[in-house]
This record gives structure tokens, C-alpha cells and sequence, in this order.
């Protein structure tokens, strides 16, 4: 059974403090920028009181303190610039799949969210956690204190990748969950049909919520490596099928490249951040550029 310690381990650490350092001056501006305009869900919450001074808006004159002590105080606004996130983790049986990798797509996914987790938390931006396969079956509730991340990360290291999955209806099921307008951050390999989850990821931004969707897929299955009669397996319902890996390449490096331009496509349309991601790409240099691209688009 693996162990948070796993996703803490040294190097996995430094990936995400060189992240920090490389990434922070872009971070702040992404997570808190998303709020930054009426159109964003911006608020503001009453701070504290202060006595009236010329140049003030009468219009924040606070009446009933006036009515008590015959003094005009103004309320103190501050703008609400904090961002809920919540990560949502695919838990389906085909995450556990690797070829030649290191890591699985699941291990993948779990560093790249204990990076986010771990940006979102200095920036003192709560943060939370749900997990499913074909519904919703943990949810942690977001956080800022600096334990949060050993708690995410505890809860996914005792976690399997062992079900099938239903992406839409799981992201159906967090639609209707959030009250408030929220960052969603999604990470699953996607492998089922994509008219249904386009349309929940549709329902998701109708609901206000601006949604980063990290498609994170084995390097085997974007670079197809096979050669000769292979014997493929559905990880999730075990069917087998035997092929020419030679005859067949061409046909199915056209699929996916087909696959994830109608993602990339529908999402772009959508304003869902879209990020294809394979697990030969060092995960901190991946999300960096991510970071950049998005800083440099807003």
C-alpha cells in the first residue's frame, strides 16, 4: 500500500519547491486573477468601521452608528480575492495503468495535485479534494492550513484505482454539490465516450465555476510503442484483443491525436482550460508552462 511519504519523497519535494520558485510570481496572479473582474464572481466583504473623511461616498455612511453616537463612520470594504479550489481525482481502474513509467497515471495525477495543493495553500486559497469512479466517493473540504496537503495526500495514498468510471455523471454530481462560484481541477485520462462529459463540463462553467481539465495519459498510449501480434486489455471491463501493433499504429496515433483535438477544440469554445499531459513529462515543468501560457492569455 503506498504512503503519503511516497508523494513527499525528495525529489517529488524539490519538483514542487522549484515549481514554487519558478512558478509564485505567476501563481499569484492566476489563482487570485480569476476573481479580479465582475464578470469573475468578484466581491467584496465588510471589513471594519472608520470615521468619515471629506472625499469619502456618502452612500457608506453607516446610519445606524450615526443614530447612536451623532458621528458619521464609513464601512470599511476589502475585496474578497481568495479562490476555492477543489480537486477532482478520477479513480476509475484504468488510472493505474503504466507501460514503461515510473509513475502511473494515478501517481502522475497525485503529484500533480500535491503541486497545486501545495501553491493554492501559500497562497492561503482554501482548497479541497474529491475523489470518484462512477459517482463521487470521498470529499475533503477545502482548507489553507499547512497539514491540508498531508491530509490530501494521505487520503489519495490509501486509495485504489480499481473501478470503472462515469466522468459525466461525477461531475454532474459536484454541479449540483457547490453553492459558490469555485476553481475545479479535474484529472483523469478520459477514456470513455466524450459527448457526455463535454456536457457536464458545460454544466460546470454555466455554473460560474472556471475549470482546469488535466488529461493525464500514459506515454504509451500517446507514442503507441508496440511492435508485432500484441494482446491489448480494457483495463476497466478486461476485454482482450489481439493485433498487429505494426498495421495498426498509424490508424490509432490518429485517434488520439483526433481524441484530444476535440477536447482541446470543445473546451477552448467552452473557456475550460484544457491541458494534455503524458506521463514522461516531468510534472513541475509541465504545470509551470501551463502557468505561464495561462498568465500570458489573462
Amino acid at each position: 500500500m503506498p504512503s503519503a511519504e511516497q508523494y513527499l519523497k525528495p525529489e517529488i519535494v524539490r519538483q514542487i519547491k522549484r515549481l514554487d520558485l519558478r512558478a509564485q510570481f505567476i501563481v499569484k496572479g492566476f489563482l487570485h486573477g480569476l476573481h479580479a473582474s465582475p464578470f469573475h464572481g468578484f466581491s467584496v466583504e465588510f471589513s471594519e468601521h472608520r470615521k468619515y473623511t471629506p472625499g469619502d461616498d456618502p452612500k457608506d455612511i453607516d446610519w445606524l452608528i450615526y443614530a447612536k453616537t451623532d458621528k458619521y463612520y464609513v464601512k470599511k470594504f476589502e475585496a474578497e480575492t481568495n479562490i476555492t479550489g477543489y480537486m477532482m481525482m478520477d479513480l476509475s481502474r484504468s488510472m493505474g495503468y503504466t507501460y514503461q513509467q515510473e509513475m502511473t497515471k494515478f501517481d502522475y495525477s497525485i503529484c500533480l495535485a500535491a503541486a497545486l495543493c501545495y501553491l493554492m495553500i501559500h497562497q492561503q486559497d482554501p482548497v479541497g479534494l474529491i475523489t470518484f469512479d462512477t459517482k463521487i466517493r470521498s470529499c475533503l473540504k477545502p482548507k489553507t492550513r499547512r497539514s491540508h496537503l498531508g491530509d490530501v495526500l494521505s487520503l489519495l495514498a490509501n486509495l485504489k484505482p480499481e473501478g470503472e468510471t462515469d466522468i459525466a455523471q461525477s461531475i454532474v454530481q459536484v454541479a449540483a454539490m457547490l453553492r459558490h462560484a469555485s476553481l475545479i481541477m479535474i484529472f483523469s485520462d478520459l477514456l470513455t465516450e466524450p459527448t457526455a462529459v463535454l456536457d457536464a463540463l458545460y454544466r460546470l462553467r454555466h455554473g460560474g465555476h472556471d475549470v482546469i481539465l488535466f488529461h493525464v495519459l500514459d506515454e504509451a498510449e500517446v507514442q503507441f510503442p508496440f511492435r508485432g501480434m500484441v494482446e491489448l486489455e480494457d483495463p476497466e471491463n478486461h476485454r482482450r484483443l489481439s493485433l498487429d501493433a505494426d498495421a495498426f499504429r498509424q490508424d490509432y496515433l490518429a485517434e488520439i491525436e483526433s481524441f484530444r483535438t476535440l477536447y482541446r477544440r470543445e473546451c477552448s469554445q467552452a473557456r475550460i482550460d484544457y491541458v494534455p499531459l503524458d506521463t514522461s513529462m516531468q510534472f513541475d515543468r509541465a504545470l509551470t508552462e501551463y502557468l505561464v501560457n495561462r498568465a500570458s492569455r489573462g
